[in-house]
């Protein structure tokens, strides 16, 4: 499984994000640039205390991204969702990308996408914190692949 954020536009949900990844086993990876500097300082500062935990791999461009794909299916998480997600089968060789807080993914991103995944809520509602949904969708997307890290949950589970 791979979580992916595409021009993160929030410093501290940029450390939320890291700090959901190290806590459940998962690499992050973010696609640049983003809307605030990117620099080790700055990494950080938005990790506090996970950083040593976060995997981090970054990508110069969605055309560089792309080139990463390999056999993963590609699933964007969006207000503009085709699929819900309790209607959603993962696997574990899926990509979740998340896009900009501010403005979502371009059409040429969207048009990419395996797959297009909506999260319901309340009819009056936009949209979650982007790491909002991207804790529902990755702990969900995990537990239906087994994909949790085992050495974090053996230790929890025999305890």
């Amino acid at each position: 499984m791979r979580f992916v954020l595409y021009q993160p536009d929030m410093p501290g949900n940029f450390g939320a994000a890291m700090r959901l990844c190290a806590c459940l086993g998962t690499p992050l990876e973010v696609i640049e640039p983003c809307g605030f500097p990117l620099t080790a300082k700055a990494l950080r500062r938005a990790a506090m205390d996970y950083g040593h935990g976060a995997d981090i791999k970054r990508h110069c461009s969605f055309d560089s991204f792309a080139k990463s794909l390999g056999d993963g299916r590609l699933v964007l998480m969006t207000t503009r969702g085709a699929v819900s997600l309790q209607n959603f089968e993962f696997t574990s060789r899926d990509i979740l990308l998340f896009g900009r807080e501010s403005s979502g993914v371009p059409d040429n991103v969207h048009s990419r996408a395996d797959a297009r995944i909506i999260i319901p809520m309340a009819e009056d509602a936009r949209s979650f914190n982007l790491v909002n949904a991207a804790s529902i969708t990755l702990f969900e997307a995990l537990r239906q692949t087994d994909g949790f890290a085992a050495s974090i949950f053996a230790a929890k589970d025999s305890a």
